[in-house]
């Protein structure tokens, strides 16, 4: 119960405190490409439950349908404007309403994509057992995901076989440690990345 209030009064405070900058990101997004300004997409999430993620959109539309759900660094269905937010993190901003509504918390386990998540074992699906997170580990682990994808052969088959299990094992891990306290300093540290990315 106190993490859902600190998730839920954090994220509330986000959003209010960063509506300026969204706003400036959305205008930006809509100038730019054509199409929406906010992308969303089904994730599963705990307890196995399917919900819709937000992000601002960061490539052109029906970009799903030209490759995987997987995106190498120099994938040309990233807009320019979706490149620049995308090394900021800045397109997942949006998803801080994903914490309002209890859909997810700031910290934990990547939601991922129904597609990917037939693949996982019964021990891999324990991390269903709490809500994914606007950061986590496999987050903070992986940001230089698009970069290793960029450098496989086949960066679905890589992902699919690689990646996504080494990220999963990283975010199981987390399960022993969770508490408020290390949640908090997953964020500082999620923070400190993101500016030295």
């Amino acid at each position: 119960m106190g993490r859902t209030v600190f998730d839920r009064a954090v994220a509330g405070l986000a959003l209010v405190v960063l509506s300026p900058v969204m706003l400036v990101i959305g205008l930006a997004v809509r100038l730019t490409s054509a199409g929406p300004v906010f992308f969303r997409q089904v994730r599963i999430g705990q307890h196995e439950r399917p919900f819709e993620v937000y992000k601002f959109r960061t490539m052109v539309v029906g970009a799903d349908r030209l490759s995987a759900n997987i995106s190498p660094d120099g994938d040309p269905r990233i807009t320019r404007v979706g490149g620049f937010l995308r090394s900021w993190y800045l397109d997942e901003l949006p998803q801080f309403l994903n914490v309002v509504k209890g859909d997810m918390s700031l910290v934990g386990p990547r939601p991922e994509t129904p597609e990917y998540v037939e693949k996982y074992s019964p021990v891999e699906r324990r991390i269903f057992s709490v809500k994914p997170g606007l950061a986590g580990p496999s987050t903070l682990g992986f940001m230089d995901e698009a970069d290793q994808l960029a450098e496989a052969d086949n960066p679905a088959t890589h992902y699919e076989n690689v990646l996504l299990h080494e990220r999963v094992r990283l975010d199981l891990d987390y399960l022993e440690r969770r508490s408020l306290a290390y949640d908090i300093n997953l964020l500082f540290r999620q923070a400190l990345a993101i500016l030295r990315h």
